[in-house]
């Protein structure tokens, strides 16, 4: 069965992002695809210090902070949406450590799958943060997925989100759209397609 593995990056358990999560995870389990909502909590998560631990390993040298637990997850998983709650119109602090040691370290485990992100705010600061946390998917190989408006939920509280219909609305849109692209690509993979043939990557900078 294919899988959607939904990343929880609010300090809060059961708040507006995982509510926000949630609609969408109903919407795909009705659609037949197994879902797992994964909290990374309230312990800190230190940013990547570029010291290249993990080049060759696909996992963190400093796992211990539950890092290594999401890379592991994502090997099993299909697709991924990623939900943060806005803080200063950017993605929260623990969830931005979360996404650039994971997708630095553990990249394999996410190329060519799908991605979509999700952003949870009180009033503003919403696109930002959802343009931020956008671009680790598209440097990665992944397949991004829409839905009928910005991924984005309104309210100070889980309970204010139940009231905004249209952005949940745009949680269920997002969870159909997924399912039905996972299974395209399923039909795809039965008919002989297979993923693009990758280039040896060449990496140069704006001195030479």
């Amino acid at each position: 069965m294919m899988k959607v593995l939904l990343v929880n990056g609010s300090p809060h358990e059961k708040g507006c992002t995982y509510t926000g999560l949630l609609e969408a995870a109903k919407e795909l389990e009705r659609n037949g695809i197994e879902t797992e909502i994964v909290h990374i909590g309230t312990k800190p998560i230190g940013g990547c210090i570029g010291c290249g631990g993990c080049v060759g390993k696909g996992y963190c040298v400093f796992g211990a902070d539950g890092v290594n637990q999401v890379i592991e997850k994502a090997e099993g998983a299909d697709g991924f949406i990623f939900g943060s709650p806005v803080h200063y119109a950017a993605a929260a602090g623990n969830m931005t450590s979360l996404m650039d040691r994971i997708f630095y370290a553990g990249k394999k485990n996410f190329a060519y799958k799908l991605g979509a992100v999700m952003v949870s705010c009180r009033r503003g600061g919403a696109t930002a943060a959802f343009d931020q946390l956008n671009k680790y998917m598209t440097i990665s190989n992944m397949l991004v997925v829409g839905s009928q408006y910005w991924n984005m939920i309104h309210g100070s509280k889980a309970e204010d989100v139940a009231k905004d219909e249209e952005g949940l609305q745009t949680m269920r849109t997002l969870g159909r759209n997924m399912a039905w692209i996972l299974k395209c690509i399923e039909a795809g993979k039965a008919a002989g397609v297979s993923i693009p043939e990758a280039e040896a990557v060449l990496r140069t900078n704006f001195i030479r």
